[in-house]
């Protein structure tokens, strides 16, 4: 019999794993998003960024300095082919 500790445990491990893969999907959806319309992410960005900045919230990289828009044009590009599915299944793949 599971005591009721490691059922806790159980369930909570699961629902991380629903969470880490709702979040993959979800950055997937939002460049190929971003691919098919360039323009509009980027006017959206750059009105988030300037919404932040006016309450005070700056926009940093993990070093800690400000950037500035065109770092994020590259997320609008995309590194990684979403088309070509299935090729690295570390980032493409769900767990179970």
């Amino acid at each position: 019999m599971v005591s009721e500790v490691e059922r806790r445990i159980e369930s909570a491990q699961k629902l991380l794993v629903i969470q880490r893969n709702y979040r993959r999907a979800r950055d997937r959806a939002m460049t190929k998003l971003a691919r098919a319309h360039k323009e509009e992410y980027l006017q959206l960005l750059e009105r988030e960024k300037a919404k932040d900045e006016e309450t005070g919230r700056r926009w940093l990289d993990i070093a800690g300095n400000s950037n500035s828009i065109e770092s994020y044009k590259d997320y609008a590009e995309g590194a990684v082919d979403p088309s070509n599915e299935g090729t690295n299944p570390s980032y493409y793949g769900g767990e179970e």
